[in-house]
C-alpha cells in the first residue's frame, strides 16, 4: 500500500470539507507517552549538567524540547499512517483513524518542530537550537522515512534520537556536550534495542503485516532473545556510570546496580523463552519492567539534580 493509494476514513468522507478533529487528536498526534519521557530525561540533563539556568529560561528550554519531540511524533504519524492502519496498535491514530487530514498533521509537525527549534534559541543557545533541530530530523526523516521501512537494525541506529534529549538539555544549560551527558544518552540508546525488540517479539503479526522488518520478523525469534540478552548484559553496569563518574550519588549507584541485575534476569528468562512460545509471557514482563527500569534511573537522577540546584544539597 502506497500513502497516495490512501483515503480517509468513511466518516471523513461522508462529511467533506468538515474536519472531525478534535483538540484531544491534535494531542495525540505528540505522541504523549514518548513526549512525557522526553520531559523527563531533558530535564535531568538540564539539572545534572554543571551550569545552573535561570529557572524561567530552564523552563523555555524544557518546554520548547518537548514540542520539538511532539512535532517529530506528529511527522512520524504523518508519514507512517499506511502501515499504522494495519496494525492493531496505532490504528486507532488520529490520522490512519481519518480524524486528522494527512496534509493537517503534516503542517502541524512541521510548524510546531520550527517553533520550538526557534523557541530553544532564543531560550538558551543556537547550538542546542542547531542539535534539537538534528534529533528532529534524525526521527522524522532518517529513522521514520527510511531506516524503519529499510533494515531489521531501525531501532539500534534509529534509537539514537529517543537518546538525544539529555544532551540536548545539556547543551542548552551548558552551550555544549560532555561526557556526563554522553553517559546520559548511552543509557537510553542501549536501553531501546531490549525495550523495543521485547514488544516486537509479541507483536510480530502486527509488524509482518505492515512489512515493517523488526528483528524477530527478520533474524527469527532465537537471534532476537540473544540480542536483547547481550544488550542487557550491557546496559546494566552502563546505568550504574553516572555514580562511578561522580554526577550521581553512591546510593543511586546501588538502586541502578539492583535495577540492572533484575533487568538482565528478565533477559535471561526471555533468552530461555522456546521457539513459537505463544504466551510470550518473559518478553511482556521485560517490556512492562524496562519502562520502569528507565523511568527509575532518570527520576531519582533528576530528584538528585533538584535537591542539588533548587535545595542546595551535595548529593553527588
Amino acid at each position: 500500500m502506497t500513502l497516495s493509494a490512501i483515503d480517509f476514513s468513511a466518516a471523513s468522507e461522508a462529511r467533506p470539507g468538515i474536519s472531525l478533529a478534535e483538540p484531544g487528536d491534535y494531542f495525540a498526534l505528540l505522541k504523549p507517552r514518548v513526549m512525557s519521557l522526553v520531559v523527563l530525561t531533558a530535564a535531568t540533563g538540564l539539572l545534572a549538567a554543571p551550569a545552573g539556568m535561570n529557572p524561567v529560561l530552564a523552563f523555555v528550554s524544557l518546554l520548547a524540547i518537548a514540542l520539538g519531540a511532539g512535532g517529530s511524533g506528529a511527522l512520524n504519524m504523518w508519514y507512517d499512517r499506511d502501515i499504522d492502519r494495519v496494525m492493531t496498535r496505532t490504528a486507532g491514530r488520529p490520522v490512519p483513524s481519518g480524524r486528522v487530514a494527512p496534509e493537517n498533521a503534516l503542517a502541524f509537525g512541521l510548524a510546531l518542530s520550527v517553533f520550538s527549534v526557534m523557541l530553544l534559541g532564543l531560550a538558551a543557545n543556537w547550538f542546542a537550537a542547531a542539535f534539537l533541530a538534528f534529533t528532529i530530523a534524525f526521527y522524522a526523516v532518517f529513522y521514520t522515512m527510511w531506516l524503519k521501512r529499510s533494515t531489521a537494525q531501525n531501532i539500534v541506529i534509529g534509537g539514537a534520537a529517543g537518546s538525544f534529549p539529555p544532551m540536548v538539555a545539556w547543551a542548552a544549560a551548558t552551550g555544549g556536550v560532555s561526557w556526563e551527558g554522553f553517559v546520559l544518552f548511552l543509557v537510553i540508546f542501549l536501553w531501546t534495542p531490549p525495550h523495543f525488540w521485547a514488544l516486537a517479539l509479541f507483536k510480530m503479526k502486527d509488524y509482518g503485516a505492515a512489512g515493517i522488518p523488526m528483528l524477530p520478523n527478520v533474524a527469527g525469534e532465537r537471534s532476537t532473545r540473544r540480542h536483547i540478552f547481550a544488550y542487557s548484559l550491557v546496559l546494566a553496569p552502563v546505568g550504574v556510570l553516572p555514580a562511578v563518574l561522580g554526577f550521581a550519588s553512591p546510593v543511586y549507584g546501588v538502586v541502578a546496580a539492583l535495577l540492572g541485575l533484575n533487568f538482565v534476569r528478565l533477559a535471561h528468562r526471555v533468552l530461555r523463552m522456546p521457539d513459537g512460545d505463544v504466551a510470550m509471557v518473559p518478553a511482556k514482563r521485560l517490556f512492562a519492567f524496562s519502562i520502569l527500569y528507565l523511568f527509575a534511573l532518570f527520576a531519582w537522577l533528576l530528584a538528585e539534580g533538584v535537591l542539588s540546584h533548587v535545595w542546595g544539597l551535595h548529593v553527588a
